[in-house]
């Protein structure tokens, strides 16, 4: 079988890869099934990646869906990096999750809410931050 985008079928876990690739709690499923869908060209493939490319909260899944749209030769833009929330209302879900502990909560208390109870904006920012991920979001706690 031949995986450089020449044959035009569909894997056969493509039902699988289409459930990853839409996980918005977990963005290291979502970059592993573009790669693996840029595996496979097809107009299926192709319609995921293209979606995937434009609208992904972290932009590291967006380029990685991008790259293999262009490895298939495919006429496609990398969108820019988005300003400002990368979910919309994420700032009022954390001043919500703030508001909801005692005064004196810790940073911790604060992470450890935020990751149960909105686990698509913390695993969303954790992905884009990277290693500056804790900084990050403790100085944002403490700027709420």
């Amino acid at each position: 079988m031949n995986h450089n985008g020449a044959n035009n079928e569909l894997p056969s876990n493509y039902e699988e890869l289409k459930k990853s690739a839409n996980r918005t709690s977990n963005w290291r499923e979502r970059f592993d099934a573009v790669e693996e869908l840029g595996q496979w060209k097809h107009s299926q493939t192709i319609d995921i990646l293209k979606r995937i490319m434009t609208s992904d909260a972290v932009y590291k899944v967006q380029k990685a869906a991008y790259t293999k749209l262009k490895e298939f030769g495919e006429e496609v833009q990398l969108p820019a990096q988005k300003k400002g929330d990368l979910i919309k209302g994420t700032t009022k879900a954390l001043v919500r999750i703030k508001k909801s502990l005692p005064k004196d909560h810790t940073f911790e208390q604060f992470k450890e809410k935020l990751q149960k109870m909105r686990t698509d904006v913390y695993d969303s920012y954790e992905g884009e931050k990277g290693a500056e991920f804790d900084q990050w979001l403790e100085n944002t706690w403490a700027a709420l």
